[in-house]
C-alpha cells in the first residue's frame, strides 16, 4: 500500500470521527437547550396563569368601585330627595330627620343652586386638600362647573314651577379608589413587559395592530413597523397570545415567543463549530505552507547537492575525452561519449537552477518539443512511434527556459513510455490559442484511475517497481513555478491511454 493510500485512508478515517463529535456535540446541545426550553415554557405558562389571575383581581376590584359608584349614585339621589322634603316637611320629627340625612353626608361633593345658577348650599366641595367655604351666594361657573358637570344634575321641583338644581361628583374617596385602580392597571402592564420569565412581550389592542407595551425587545426595533409587523406574526406563530380583558381600557393581546437566551444556545453549537472550523482551517493553511516551504528546501538542497556531486566527475571525463582523442579513438566513439557528457552537463544545469530564479527568453516552442522528442526517440526502442504536430518550420515564440522545459517533455514522454511497455504511440499536439499555448501528449498505455489524477504528481508516488517518483513532480514544479502555467490529467482511459495537458502564457 502507497503512501497516498494510507494517507487518503487515514484523512477518511479523521473525518469519520470529526462527524461523530460533531455529531454528538450538536445532540447533546440539542438535549440541553430541549430542556432549557421545557423549563421556560414552565415559567412562561405560570407566568401566562399570573396574569389571568392579575387580570382578574384587576376586573374584580374594578366592579367593586362600580358598585361604590351606583351606591353614591343613589345616596345623591336621596339627598335630593330630603332637600325636596325638608321645604314641605309637615312636622318637626319630620324635618329633624330630613336635616339629619343631609347632614350625615360627609363624603359626597355637593353643590345646590337656583335656577340661575346661584349656589344655595354647598358641603365636602374641596380643592385640593382645602374644604372650600362661603360659596353661597357665588355664581357656579369656570372650573367649578367643569368639575360638577360630569354627571347631569338632579331637578327638584319645590314650588309651582321653582326648581332646584343638586349638582355632585365622585366622592374623595371613591377619587382616591379610582386612582388606585388605575395605578393597579399600570403596574399590571408593568409587571407583564417586565416579567419574570424574561422572554421577548408585546402588548396590542384587540386588532392585534396596534402596540401599547413591549419588553425586552430594544427600543429602536420597535420603532420599525415592518419590524413589529414581523415579530407580531413569528410570536403569532409559536405562541397563542393571551388575551385579557380589564377594566376601562378593553380587550388586549399579550404576545410572547422564546427568550433571546434560548434563541442564541439554539445557534450556540453552530456558531461553535463555524469558528473551530475557521480556525482549523488557518491552522492547516499555516502547517501545509509551512510543509511545502519545507519540501522546497529539501528539494532545492537535494538538487543543488546532485547538481555539485556530478560536476566532478563530469571535469574528469571530459579531460579524458580530450586524452581519448590525442590517443587516436574512432571519432564516431568519442563523438557519442561527448554527447552523453554533454546530456550530463545539461541535467546538471537543470538541477542547479532549481531554487534558483529561472531565465526564460522567447524561443519557438514547436522547436523545443521537436528536439526533446529528437533526444527521446534515438533513445527508446523502435517499437514506440512518436507524432508531433505542427512540424518544426511552424514558429510559435513564448518565454521559456530551455533546459528546464525540456525536461519536462522527457519526463512526459519517459512516463508515456513505461506506460505503454515499450510498445505504442505517443503524439503530442502543439495548439495555438489567444492568451494560451496549449501542449496535449497523449500515449496509448494502460491509463490512470480519476482518483490519482492528481496523486500521480505528489512526490514519491509511482506505480512502477523501480524509481523514485520524482518526474511528474518535478515537472509540475518546472511548469507552475518557473513558468507560471499549468499541468495536469486531461482525460485518461484505463486500458486505452492517457493525455496529459500542458498551458503555458503567451
Amino acid at each position: 500500500m502507497d503512501i497516498y493510500l494510507r494517507k487518503r485512508r487515514w484523512k477518511l478515517i479523521l473525518f469519520a470521527i470529526a462527524l461523530v463529535i460533531v455529531t454528538a456535540s450538536l445532540y447533546y446541545t440539542n438535549l440541553l437547550v430541549n430542556e432549557i426550553r421545557k423549563d421556560e415554557r414552565k415559567n412562561v405558562a405560570i407566568w401566562a396563569d399570573a396574569i389571568h389571575h392579575k387580570a382578574d383581581l384587576v376586573n374584580i376590584t374594578n366592579k367593586l368601585f362600580e358598585q361604590i359608584k351606583d351606591e353614591e349614585r343613589r345616596r345623591v339621589v336621596t339627598l335630593a330627595e330630603a332637600q325636596r322634603r325638608t321645604i314641605t316637611a309637615t312636622s318637626n320629627e319630620e324635618l329633624t330627620f330630613l336635616v339629619e340625612i343631609v347632614a350625615n353626608n360627609t363624603t359626597i361633593p355637593v353643590i345646590q343652586t337656583d335656577e340661575r345658577g346661584t349656589i344655595i348650599y354647598a358641603r365636602n366641595v374641596k380643592q385640593g386638600k382645602d374644604t372650600l367655604t362661603r360659596l353661597e351666594g357665588k355664581k357656579l361657573d369656570g372650573k367649578l362647573l367643569r368639575e360638577f358637570t360630569v354627571y347631569s344634575p338632579i331637578i327638584v321641583n319645590y314650588y309651582r314651577d321653582k326648581k332646584i338644581y343638586l349638582y355632585y361628583k365622585d366622592s374623595n374617596i371613591y377619587t382616591e379608589l379610582k386612582q388606585v385602580i388605575d395605578d393597579l392597571i399600570d403596574s399590571f402592564f408593568a409587571e407583564v413587559v417586565l416579567n419574570s420569565a424574561s422572554v421577548p412581550v408585546i402588548i396590542t389592542d384587540s386588532t392585534g395592530k396596534n402596540w401599547t407595551s413591549y419588553g425586552n425587545i430594544p427600543k429602536k426595533k420597535m420603532e420599525d413597523a415592518r419590524f413589529v409587523e414581523q415579530t407580531l406574526n413569528s410570536m403569532a406563530s409559536h405562541n397563542p397570545p393571551i388575551q385579557v380583558n380589564l377594566a376601562n381600557t378593553g380587550i388586549h393581546l399579550i404576545y410572547f415567543e422564546d427568550s433571546f437566551l434560548l434563541r442564541q444556545l439554539q445557534y450556540y453549537p453552530y456558531v461553535q463549530l463555524a469558528v473551530i472550523a475557521v480556525f482549523l482551517f488557518i491552522a492547516y493553511l499555516l502547517f501545509s505552507y509551512a510543509r511545502k516551504s519545507e519540501q522546497n528546501q529539501v528539494w532545492v538542497g537535494m538538487a543543488k547537492e546532485t547538481a555539485h556531486q556530478l560536476g566532478t566527475p563530469l571535469s574528469s571525463m571530459i579531460a579524458w575525452i580530450e586524452l581519448l582523442k590525442l590517443k587516436g579513438l574512432d571519432n564516431e566513439t568519442v563523438t557519442e561519449i561527448e554527447k552523453d557528457v554533454q546530456r550530463l552537463e545539461t541535467i546538471t544545469d537543470r538541477f542547479s537552477k532549481i531554487g534558483s530564479t529561472a531565465k526564460l527568453e522567447k524561443l519557438n516552442i514547436v522547436q523545443v518539443v521537436h528536439q526533446a522528442v529528437g533526444y527521446i526517440s534515438s533513445r527508446t526502442s523502435q517499437k514506440v512511434k512518436f507524432e508531433v504536430s505542427p512540424p518544426p518550420l511552424k514558429v510559435i515564440e513564448i518565454p521559456l527556459n530551455l533546459h528546464l522545459f525540456e525536461w519536462v517533455i522527457e519526463n512526459l514522454c519517459k512516463n508515456a513510455v513505461d506506460a505503454m511497455e515499450g510498445s505504442g504511440l505517443i503524439t503530442i499536439e502543439i495548439s495555438d490559442d489567444i492568451d494560451h499555448i496549449h501542449i496535449d501528449v497523449t500515449d496509448t498505455g494502460k491509463g490512470i484511475p480519476k482518483s490519482r489524477f492528481k496523486t500521480i504528481f505528489h512526490p514519491g508516488f509511482t506505480s512502477k517497481s523501480r524509481g523514485w517518483g520524482l518526474g511528474l513532480t518535478l515537472s509540475k514544479r518546472i511548469v507552475e513555478n518557473y513558468h507560471t502555467g499549468k499541468i495536469f490529467v486531461k482525460t485518461s482511459t484505463l486500458g486505452k491511454g492517457t493525455t496529459f495537458r500542458i498551458i503555458l502564457k503567451k
